[in-house]
């Protein structure tokens, strides 16, 4: 049966869907692992770059003030346009939702080169504002392709090489001031080439994100396609958007979602922004977003290959997890009581002793963000297939992401005493724990798994059948 006609974004013929479809090459461009690979190079530009300029603290500044209010701005739009996302990106598709959302990356970076040199927080604040509607479409893009393009049983494996590559933006992100301010030992503020430098490649993802394939045109190396639905109207998405705020899956997983960016501030300001100076906490950034790499990687191998059971898989993904996350936050509460009063002077430098121990903290933190966050999308991903309806689930997720933390970054502008913040970030994590074992043990079935079948884009073991080409788009 062919598919329905569409126009725009994903325009597809009948005549089309009638192609026979192969398994093809691995690396072909309408496949899930190339335009997974592709939407990781967007994130590596855009988010990952925005995560390298929040994960110095302060933005780089050296009053946190101009940051926080901007953060504010940001997650409180981005709370609202996460939710609305989904649909958004079911009305446009991905290339006109993906291209407006990074070009509000830019304007951010931008909004701080300014500030550099009037030292005006309304700009800032206004990109911040913008940024978080950009935000919210990119990331509800981005949520419906990890979860829907990939095949069912590989969904950890490609979230994990997902995760990699948009982290190694924040690898990359971190090197740019430490090396554009190595030599600035005293200086409390980056120089205007950092913020120029992540401009740079924030303009290159936009670019990028034009180059992703609609949902129906991605076929995997069974033969199937991505999704085979056409896309939406305004009012099925109004609708269906207002019915998730009385979905039980997505309430089940409402503590995680406000969770997984809450305690971003407190990292980010508290710890690499407080502790160490500027070279240092951009060397942190570094290894921090290295740190992300190697968590996905893991994770992902648990949460696609521990067992034969879906089901089983993602429950010891959640116990891997939750004891991860009780280590950090012990560590972290341990390192917090050296300093309760907010100050630590002088500032630690990477080349002096008592760097190790608040720098492996640090390291930790990153390693349990990039699991906590993977095994929530690899759940999203487990509770439908359907590109229209994971990205409204993604964006859901993001929306109440968000949400938090616009809560944190005013958390911290009022000076909070810093163990509180500690001790609500760890019982935040520590709560999402056993409601995301309830929503797997409820909703994730393992009947729905297509056991593995050796997908060769991922897997190049298990041989596959002759078939016809697929067509290259």
């Amino acid at each position: 049966m062919g598919l329905v006609s569409q126009t725009g974004d994903g325009a597809a013929t009948a005549e089309e869907a009638e192609t026979p479809l192969g398994m093809g090459s691995s690396y072909r461009y309408n496949s899930p692992l190339v335009q997974v690979v592709l939407i990781g190079l967007v994130c590596f530009c855009c988010p990952g770059m925005f995560n390298a300029l929040s994960g110095m603290g302060g933005g780089g500044q050296v009053h946190h003030d101009v940051a926080n209010n901007a953060n504010t701005a940001l997650y409180t739009t981005f709370a609202v346009f996460g939710i609305v996302g989904g649909g958004i990106y079911n009305l446009l598709g991905p290339r006109l939702t993906l291209f407006a959302g990074c070009c509000t990356y830019v304007l951010y970076a931008g909004s701080f080169l300014y500030y550099n040199h009037h030292q005006e927080q309304t700009f800032a604040i206004a990109a911040g504002a913008v940024l978080g509607v950009g935000a919210g479409l990119l990331w509800a893009g981005e949520g419906a392709i990890m979860t829907a393009y990939p095949p069912p049983g590989r969904k950890g494996t490609y979230i994990a090489v997902f995760w990699s590559i948009f982290n190694m933006g924040g690898v990359i992100g971190g090197l740019i001031p430490f090396v554009l301010n190595y030599h600035r030992t005293t200086a409390d503020s980056v120089n205007d080439g950092t913020y120029i430098a992540f401009m740079c490649f924030m303009s290159a993802g936009a670019l990028i994100a034009l180059a992703i394939l609609p949902a129906n045109k991605v076929v995997r190396a069974d033969g199937s396609r991505a999704s085979t639905v056409k896309y939406s109207d305004v009012s099925t998405e109004v609708t269906q958007i207002a019915r998730l705020f009385g979905n039980w899956r997505m309430l089940l997983m409402l503590p995680a979602a406000w969770a997984s960016n809450f305690f971003y501030t407190y990292q980010f300001n508290n710890v690499n922004g407080l502790l160490f100076n500027l070279r240092s906490s951009g060397l942190n950034n570094i290894f921090y977003w290295g740190a992300q790499m190697l968590g996905s990687a893991g994770i992902g191998w648990v949460l696609d290959y521990s067992c034969r059971s879906r089901r089983r898989r993602g429950f010891v993904g959640i116990a891997l997890v939750a004891a991860l996350g009780t280590a950090a936050w012990g560590g972290g509460l341990a390192n917090q009581l050296r300093y309760t009063d907010g100050k630590w002077e002088p500032k630690l430098d990477f080349k002096e002793s008592a760097y190790a121990g608040p720098f492996v903290l640090y390291f930790s933190y990153g390693l349990l963000d990039a699991m906590f966050q993977s095994l929530v999308y690899w759940v999203i991903g487990a509770l439908a297939d359907d590109s229209l309806t994971l990205s409204r689930y993604s964006g859901f997720y993001k929306g109440v992401q968000s949400a938090g933390a616009a809560v944190a970054w005013q958390v911290d502008k009022h000076k909070t005493p810093l163990l509180h913040q500690l001790i609500v970030n760890w019982a935040l994590t520590t709560v999402s724990y056993p409601l995301l074992a309830l929503l797997i043990a409820l909703a994730v079935k393992d009947e729905q798994d297509r056991q593995p079948d050796g997908d060769p884009e991922i897997d190049l073991k298990v041989p596959k059948p002759s078939a016809p080409s697929i067509p290259v788009y």
